[in-house]
């Protein structure tokens, strides 16, 4: 995973936390869930950033040889 890639996750998922207890503090349902959707988003691709990344390691597994 690239660390642009990284950090770019991790800021959206900040964003969505900070976004979501904004929300539950001022009774925003919207603001909640715009919140959430954004932290579901951020995990989606570290999870897909990170299945890249295995499948790179399993590739330079088999041609190291």
């Amino acid at each position: 995973m690239g660390l642009a890639d990284k950090a770019k996750n991790k800021a959206q998922e900040t964003v969505g936390k900070v976004k979501e207890k904004a929300g539950e503090a001022t009774d925003n349902d919207q603001l909640v869930r715009d919140g959430q959707a954004d932290q579901v988003e951020a995990a989606t691709k570290q999870a897909g950033e990170k299945a890249k990344d295995a499948a790179g390691d399993v590739k330079d597994k088999f041609t190291e040889n």
